[in-house]
């Protein structure tokens, strides 16, 4: 998922901001987020959780997904 999610961020600008976790190297942060299951898509806006997602989907969905939340 990584790699189409990086097209999804470099097609969206600046209107996204990707960050990633690895749940092993960070597993405090994980729990703090509730992740429970990889991959998790947790979109942030100001701050607070405003959506998740839990598992891979294809490309057209996670944009429409993303877009939604812009």
């Amino acid at each position: 998922m990584a790699p189409v999610l990086e097209e999804i961020e470099k097609e969206l600008g600046k209107k996204l901001e990707v960050k990633k976790v690895d749940v092993e190297a960070d597993g405090a942060l994980a729990q703090e987020f509730g992740i429970f299951s990889i991959p998790t898509f947790v979109i942030m806006k100001e701050g607070k959780e405003a959506d998740r997602k839990e598992g891979a989907m294809p490309k057209e969905m996670l944009r429409s997904w993303i877009n939604s939340h812009l």
